[in-house]
């Protein structure tokens, strides 16, 4: 069982929020060789429960750190960035065995964008191989383990990074989302975790005008979340479809007062997927007690069919397309549930395609619609809660059987399809003393809008941001 008030036993700078680390470095009160050397000891202190920061770089964090620029936005910050973002000099092994010796000479521009803003790059967090799946795990590093409850996993595929803020590993991390990567670690593991709109991160990828995959910030606060995307934002012309940030900044935006705020919330999203009978009372438990004056719910579906079939044409699609760029001599090594991913975009059809693209285009349009009634769309981040690390995925969710890995992913299927942008915001914890988040989905490029809702519905949560040590369990 999760404790039911973790405690924490890390450097007391790792208890801190991101935004008062770097007011202090603004001011001189704490160096960014500290934070440095805070973050190793914590990563060292953690590594042996959760093994969520795989690969450490303390030369070169230190020799960042000494360089660091004390004005600039992040002000000497270190972070964490996810095993499928290349990092000069840092081994970056996409989780897969064909690459488990791989140290790039070049950054992802991404990565470059957030060391000119100040952030010092501490090491990289654990995915699954290739970042395919739910539960991080692969067979260069092992399995990550949800602090909450080491006996649990801690969601993927951006797992290590969640994991590591949880537990104060970090007080930022990167992440990338196409079926929920980002989404359902934050959920799992008490986080903050924001899918931006494609192109707001610019970060061109082997398949550049491919609007599914995104970067996007991970934090354990949505202010925290907020300014770490105006650190990874900029218009790029690396990436065919990059376009700029709001004016002034979504730290600033997010930190304005929200005003009246409108929520749809739909429990299972009109039956798209089953959700477990605790989850469906958490959230819907979370959402009455949300409102307020300014916070108004109505329980409102969109009607959204042909959401798995059309994701499923574009994720198949994408990775036959990365696979039929990436060498022989990876792909030969890749495990039984990838090869079989890449073999169904392999058998795609025009048709299947052209199908999916008017799909996609009738649920935009609908969510477009449903957007200017709700400033947000309020939804499951998954139908479940974290299962023993041992297990994949789950085989059914609420009595229902799972077609595949992917089943049980369903509500994060939509934001993707439709570009837009969404957050898992933590809002309690289930029976197990386990995290649970709710999914916000936001208007059309809404990101400013969608963190300023989240920031007022934290506020109202309770729910405790603070870093906490990995609770030890054993099985049997």
């Amino acid at each position: 069982m999760a404790s039911a008030k973790p405690d924490f036993t890390g450097p007391e700078l790792c208890r801190l929020t991101a935004c008062e680390v770097v007011d202090l470095l603004h001011r001189g009160d704490v160096r960014p060789t500290d934070l440095v050397q805070a973050s190793l000891d914590r990563v060292a202190q953690t590594t042996p429960a959760i093994n969520a920061m795989v690969t450490t770089c303390p030369d070169r964090a230190h020799d960042a750190a000494q360089e660091a620029d004390a004005i600039s936005l992040l002000g000497g910050l270190p972070i964490g960035i996810k095993d499928l973002t290349p990092v000069a000099g840092v081994r970056t092994t996409f989780g897969t065995p064909g690459l488990a010796d791989h140290i790039p000479t070049a950054s992802d521009p991404m990565v470059t964008r957030l060391e000119t803003r100040g952030a010092v790059v501490i090491g990289k967090t654990n995915t699954p191989e290739m970042g395919a799946g739910a539960n991080t795990f692969n067979a260069v590093f092992g399995a990550t383990r949800n602090p909450w409850d080491t006996t649990m996993n801690a969601g993927g595929s951006s797992g290590g990074a969640a994991a590591g803020l949880a537990s104060g590993e970090v007080w930022l991390s990167q992440g990338s989302d196409l079926g929920g990567s980002l989404r359902t670690p934050a959920s799992f593991c008490g986080v903050v975790g924001l899918r931006p709109s494609p192109g707001l991160v610019a970060s061109p990828g082997g398949d550049g005008f491919n609007a599914f995959p995104v970067e996007g910030p991970m934090a354990r606060t949505v202010e925290d979340c907020a300014l770490l995307l105006d650190a990874m934002t900029g218009l790029d012309p690396v990436s065919p479809i990059s376009f700029p940030p709001v004016e002034g900044g979504y730290l600033a935006a997010c930190r304005h007062d929200a005003g009246q705020i409108r929520i749809g919330f739909a429990p299972d999203l009109g039956g798209l997927a089953p959700v477990e009978p605790e989850m469906a009372q958490i959230l819907s438990a979370a959402l009455t007690r949300l409102e307020a004056s300014d916070i108004t719910v109505d329980e409102d579906a969109p009607q959204v069919p042909g959401i798995n079939r059309t994701f499923r044409v574009f994720r198949a699609l994408g990775m036959w397309t990365s696979y039929r760029a990436t060498p022989e001599r990876i792909t030969s090594r890749y495990k039984p549930t990838l090869k079989a991913n890449i073999e169904q975009g392999r058998h795609l059809t025009v048709d299947q395609i052209a199908e999916a693209n008017l799909t996609r285009a009738r649920l935009y349009e609908t969510m477009r619609r449903y957007l200017e009634r709700y400033d947000v769309l309020a939804c499951p981040v998954t139908g479940i809660g974290p299962l023993p690390v041992e297990i994949e995925y789950p085989t059914e969710v609420a009595g229902q059987p799972c077609e595949d890995y992917l089943d049980w992913l369903r509500f994060a299927f939509l934001a993707t399809l439709c570009g837009l942008p969404a957050l898992s915001l933590p809002i309690g914890r289930d029976a197990r003393g386990l995290p649970v988040g709710l999914q916000l989905i936001g208007r059309p490029r809404g990101e400013a809008r969608l963190l300023q809702v989240a920031r007022r519905l934290e506020q109202a949560t309770g729910f405790k941001a603070g870093p906490i040590d990995p609770n030890v369990t054993h099985t049997g």
